[in-house]
């Protein structure tokens, strides 16, 4: 009897090993993107987002998706400033043009001005309105000067059915195509 239940536990020891070894080598195995469709999908206020989407499609070759709104955000900073508090506080999610399709994609890169220490407002919109169940989701953002702050476990919980890779923070305009391609070129699963 005490052979059986020494055979079992060695059993049970080995595949619990085996599972946890599997676990390990997936999360730090590259990702290959080179058989994957691509979304990069952003909402830029100032144009700083746009110009890390475009240098993230320069790289991946994915295709991009602009997150725009219904209603125009104020073109004063204070004035935006002040309405994106507001939005913050109140959980708005502000009506979009389109809300997009990730569908047909396999990773979908996700960009945000950070506001009030999170994502814009917009990008809540599209998170919320779309299903990313078994989707890779790439965050990246921009900043003014405080970080990522809270925007990338924000994102987290708007899709918590995704897998979510190391995300990419830059401030104002200091992306550049060789940080992009090394962040890129690290990404693990």
């Amino acid at each position: 009897m005490s052979k059986n239940i020494l055979t079992i536990i060695i059993l049970a020891l080995s595949i619990c090993t085996f599972s946890a070894y599997r676990i390990y080598a997936n999360q730090n195995k590259e990702i290959d993107m080179t058989d994957k469709k691509i979304l990069i999908a952003y909402y830029s206020y100032s144009g700083n987002t746009k110009a890390v989407s475009e240098t993230i499609q320069t790289v991946t070759g994915g295709d991009l998706f602009e997150i725009k709104t219904k209603a125009d955000y104020p073109k004063d900073y204070n004035t935006v400033v002040e309405q994106a508090r507001i939005e913050k506080q109140n959980d708005v999610r502000p009506e979009l043009i389109n809300n997009g399709d990730v569908s047909n994609y396999d990773i979908i890169f996700v960009g945000t001005p950070v506001w009030w220490y999170t994502m814009a407002p917009p990008v809540k919109t599209f998170l919320a309105n779309n299903n990313f169940y078994d989707k890779i989701i790439v965050p990246f953002c921009t900043h003014g000067g405080g970080g990522a702050s809270s925007t990338y476990a924000d994102m987290k919980k708007l899709a918590p059915n995704a897998k979510f890779l190391n995300g990419y923070t830059s401030y104002e305009k200091t992306a550049n195509l060789k940080d992009v391609e090394n962040w890129i070129k690290e990404l693990k699963r």
